[in-house]
């Protein structure tokens, strides 16, 4: 059986962002700039055709790297290479266009990512006409009648304004002006997160059915463990703007390996846990400006011992996965099992 290709590749990647009060202000107070590791130095591949999920709490980095990949910031250091190119290389905006092209974005508010004032069938048509794929206005209208039909729309639904819509159907609104340039690759960032959990349901099914359909490329960005379990092949956790572990969506839900990863799924309510007592992880996130020294979720884990507290762990291979921990290194982190049971 043939592997399928590696269609990204992210490399080392950083971004730091300037945190620092004004000038005037640091002056008088004698402060020092202040910088956010917003990602720092994360590394991983997606192959075509899968779907690669981000999961970590609030600020840990996720939409910052879904950001990173489509362009709309520039990274630190580190590199984005998709299709054997690398993005940062690609200065002018002709010579980034065809590339663009083929990785959009699903952004995470279907209220705020539609113009209110134009027509759907505008905005649908507006990705076809900035690439100039279809110049015939015949064709054109056929091709958004087209998207609206694929993400189960009515063709009549061109003629209306965003504000018509329920909150779903705005999201199949977004999810068809990201096809409208026929990409390979979709960067998710929490699409369904302002959605009712019945509608988010609709949404995570035909997302699933266009990526059978045209042979799609997700990166799924997620703080919701069920919805991760739903849609993803493997699993990428982060915390503080670096990942703990990387592993198939099945092996991390089955036998989790880092602290953290621990800690996630044990928020997940569990009726066959009913009663059994559980080892909380106490404590709050590191203020990001000041991270804590070597491993930064040593001050909530149990399992913390000096050398955590001194030296930063790398991503190293145990059982099948790739995790950043001196306990699962060093064998005296016990395995767990049965964490998260379906079905």
């Amino acid at each position: 059986m043939v592997e399928p290709e590696t269609l990204l590749r992210v490399e080392k990647l950083h971004r730091a962002f300037d945190v620092s009060p004004p000038a005037l202000e640091r002056l008088l107070q004698r402060k020092k700039r202040a910088t956010v590791k917003a990602v720092d130095g994360i590394s991983f591949t997606m192959r075509r055709g899968e779907t690669f999920a981000l999961v970590g709490e609030s600020g840990c980095g996720k939409s910052t790297v879904a950001r990173l990949i489509v362009g709309l910031y520039r990274p630190t250091a580190g590199r984005v290479i998709f299709a054997g190119q690398e993005l940062a290389r690609l200065r002018s905006r002709k010579a980034a266009a065809p590339l663009r092209r083929r990785l959009q974005m699903i952004f995470q508010d279907p209220y705020a990512s539609l113009n209110p004032r134009w027509r759907v069938k505008r905005i649908i048509a507006e990705p076809l006409r900035t690439h100039r794929l279809i110049v015939n206005e015949t064709a054109l209208r056929e091709r958004v009648v087209e998207l609206l039909r694929q993400v189960r729309l009515s063709p009549a639904d061109g003629e209306k304004f965003p504000h018509e819509f329920s909150g779903g159907q705005r999201q199949r609104i977004s999810i068809a002006r990201a096809l409208a340039s026929n990409p390979e690759f979709l960067v998710c960032d929490e699409p369904t997160s302002a959605l009712d959990v019945s509608v988010q349901a609709q949404i995570l099914n035909l997302m699933k059915d266009l990526q059978r359909q045209l042979g799609l490329t997700y990166l799924f960005i997620s703080h919701n463990l069920a919805v991760i379990y739903q849609m993803s092949d493997r699993v990428g956790v982060m915390y503080l703007g670096r990942l703990v572990e990387i592993a198939s969506a099945e092996q991390l839900f089955a036998s989790p390996r880092h602290p953290y990863t621990r800690l996630l799924l044990d928020t997940i309510p569990s009726i066959e846990a009913t009663g059994q007592a559980r080892e909380p992880v106490a404590g709050e996130v590191p203020n990001p400006i000041h991270p804590p020294p070597g491993c930064s979720f040593h001050p909530r884990c149990p399992f913390a011992k000096d050398r955590c507290r001194r030296e930063r762990p790398e991503l190293i291979y145990a059982g099948g996965t790739l995790v950043a921990c001196h306990a699962v290194e060093e064998g005296r982190l016990p395995v767990a099992s049965g964490m998260l049971r379906t079905g």
